[in-house]
């Protein structure tokens, strides 16, 4: 993990001005959107739309939650250099050499981005095994707001596989409901619940 957390820093040291894919970035070009953080948000008002459709949770909660992912997004300023990141790390996506030095598979979503959001998705990929990876400055402000819109994409997008005939269906259903439950855990209490 030690040195997972060493290659995430000298990945992190390679900045780009502009954020999007490596190629696109290295060759002179842009990606749509104005900037990291409304790229997710976008993304994360379509995702909770769409599990709004697929569960009656969601749907009772969407326009609370809208709330919630635009006040988040809203505290996050906007930057003009991206750190290089993976783009979905997880430990599926680690292996280890002869040396015991980690090396990153799966690299075609290789991209210059904010690093919180590449955080946000490791802290809930390795769990309790993310604190050795955190190291550096991350900004509160996107971890919290970027860790909210991947609970909602992993609410639609298993929903959504198991609208077709996706074989491993309890896998996606817990999937679903584990993150269901952490986002809804972003709404503030009702004045009736505290205490």
């Amino acid at each position: 993990m030690a040195r997972l957390a060493e290659a995430l820093g000298v990945m992190r040291g390679h900045a780009g001005p502009r954020f999007g894919k490596v190629a696109l970035v290295d060759g002179g070009g842009s990606s749509d959107g104005a900037s990291c953080e409304q790229v997710v948000l976008d993304r994360a008002f379509d995702d909770l739309t769409e599990a709004a459709a697929r569960d009656p949770r969601i749907a009772a909660s969407h326009d609370p939650l809208r709330r919630v992912v635009g006040d988040l997004a809203a505290r996050v300023p906007t930057r003009s250099r991206y750190g290089l990141v993976h783009g979905e790390l997880g430990p599926d996506h680690v292996l280890v050499d002869r040396d015991g030095q980690p090396v990153l598979i799966d690299i075609e979503g290789l991209m210059f981005f904010d690093v919180e959001w590449e955080h946000a998705f490791l802290r809930l990929r390795f769990g309790e095994h993310y604190a050795g990876l955190s190291g550096g400055d991350l900004d509160g402000h996107r971890m919290t707001f970027y860790t909210l819109a991947m609970h909602l994409s992993l609410v639609a997008g298993p929903l959504r596989l198991l609208d077709g005939d996706f074989p491993e269906r309890d896998v996606m259903r817990g999937i679903a409901e584990d993150n269901l439950r952490e986002a809804l855990a972003f709404l503030p209490a009702s004045k009736g619940d505290r205490t």
